[in-house]
């Protein structure tokens, strides 16, 4: 039997990680600096839940696997990647290091927005990120090294918040209309 976790406790995942990203933008607020590790764990935690995926423990090289619901990403071994954008910073941002030489399929990075929120994933498979690097043999390229603008050229856009959030009106619509509809059919009976 599975237990399920109250959103009352503390101590659930999804309360704590909102906690998390609430903590790391105040203290960036406050300080200027970046809490170290937050936005990978942010990242890898949005993945699973957004992209349908399972989290993996002590896998070397990837960090959760596709599920029927992920789409073309079923069954592929995925590493996730996380980076903050800040508005006020304007310099070229890298994504982490990505482990060429491990077991994986596919790529998912995650852009966080100030308040560590996400706003896109993006997914590429292993073959077309291998085949897009520019100079494979630069020492930056052998270490996985590539921008977030170059990985967003060549990947595909996964998730959106501006697709989660029209889905939700569209959502809420066809609640709206079919509750419309009711009140039309009650009223004029057939």
């Amino acid at each position: 039997m599975t237990q399920q976790v109250s959103t009352d406790n503390a101590y659930s995942v999804d309360v704590l990680m909102q906690q998390a990203r609430q903590l790391a933008a105040n203290y960036r607020r406050a300080t200027g600096k970046t809490l170290s590790g937050v936005s990978s764990e942010l990242a890898v935690y949005d993945a699973i839940r957004l992209l349908h995926l399972n989290a993996v423990a002590d896998q070397v090289g990837y960090d959760a696997i596709g599920t029927e619901q992920s789409g073309d990403l079923h069954n592929d071994k995925i590493q996730i990647k996380g980076r903050t954008v800040f508005k006020d910073v304007k310099s070229t941002l890298r994504i982490g290091q990505l482990k060429m030489e491990q077991n994986w399929d596919s790529v998912v990075l995650v852009l966080l927005n100030d308040d560590y929120e996400p706003f896109e994933l993006y997914e590429i498979d292993r073959l077309t990120l291998s085949e897009n690097v520019i100079d494979k043999h630069s020492k930056k390229a052998k270490k996985g090294a590539m921008t977030v603008a170059r990985f967003k050229k060549i990947a595909t856009l996964a998730w959106s918040s501006e697709w989660s959030a029209k889905q939700q009106n569209d959502i809420e619509d066809s609640i709206a209309s079919d509750a419309d509809m009711s009140r039309v059919e009650q009223s004029h009976p057939l």
